[in-house]
């Protein structure tokens, strides 16, 4: 047996993974500790132990996200609300309802309708780092990304929003949108101050409190993806951060390029390694 505080040797990571697999598949069942024990031929007590040095997690908290992540599936493939609700395992609605402050972010039917309803304009305009697209609602802006082509960042936006109306800026009722891609090409190009511009953030509660953590981070600065999950009350959460950052759509107004890796490296970045780098080198110099 492994010394107090090494890593599970390679036959208990297998063990523990292959659970996992079983959670997945039976996420939307009652899986007490005693059964998961049974399954993996180990004692409750060493079973919960050797899953969260594996896993990070305890088997309940694991249950918890594989149910969620089955519950927004089916909302997503167009179930309904209730329908959602009992393929998950949660047996009634006001379990759901819970979820908004721990993982949805929002209401269930706002997040099954993926813009339904919603107006949503949209610019393209060439700036320092390349082709690029804001799009908004009536909120404020939910969309700003790099593409190679405007074919292509709109395919992306459609995605992102695929039941909401989709119109390009132009009208006397997109007024702000213009000054608005006009503000960050200014920043991107010519190393204005970054706009500070009202936002439409959509993700899970998580997801959010990475991106206004992010938010509070000064210019010139950077900070790990663990200072990141220590920020926002995780600090065990680290890929769960890293992860946060690259769902991100709101490339520079939410500055997830200041995440780093723990060495210093400059780990992932969703509109690629470049972009990131001359993002840090500008607020470098102008900091």
């Amino acid at each position: 047996m492994a010394a107090k505080g090494d890593s599970p040797d390679p036959t208990r990571i297998a063990l523990m993974t292959e659970l996992a697999q079983f959670i997945d598949a039976h996420a939307d069942e009652t899986l007490p500790l005693a059964r998961l024990a049974r399954e993996a031929g180990l004692s409750p007590f060493h079973l919960q132990r050797s899953f969260k040095a594996v896993i990070g997690v305890t088997p309940r908290e694991y249950q918890a996200a594989a149910r969620l992540r089955r519950f927004k599936g089916r909302l997503r493939d167009g179930d309904s609300v209730l329908g959602a609700t009992f393929e998950a395992g949660y047996g009634s609605t006001s379990r759901i309802y819970e979820l908004i402050d721990g993982g949805l972010g929002m209401t269930p039917s706002a997040y099954r309708a993926s813009g339904e309803g919603e107006s949503i304009v949209h610019a393209v305009r060439e700036t320092g780092l390349g082709l690029l697209m804001m799009a908004a609602t009536p909120r404020g802006v939910c969309f700003v990304q790099f593409g190679d082509t405007r074919e292509a960042l709109l395919a992306e936006l459609h995605r992102e929003f695929p039941k909401a109306a989709l119109a390009q800026a132009g009208s006397a009722a997109d007024k702000a949108l213009r000054p608005w891609m006009t503000a960050l090409a200014a920043h991107l190009s010519d190393a204005a101050p970054r706009p500070d511009l009202p936002l439409d953030l959509r993700g899970t509660v998580f997801q959010i409190r990475v991106w206004r953590f992010l938010l509070s981070v000064k210019p010139g600065d950077v900070v790990s993806y663990s200072e990141v999950a220590a920020g926002v009350g995780s600090p065990r959460a680290v890929r769960a951060a890293a992860s946060a950052c690259a769902a991100n759509r709101l490339a520079v107004l939410v500055p997830c390029h200041r995440a780093l890796r723990a060495d210093g490296g400059l780990g992932g970045y969703r509109w690629g390694i470049d972009r990131k780098r001359a993002l840090l080198a500008a607020e470098r110099r102008a900091s």
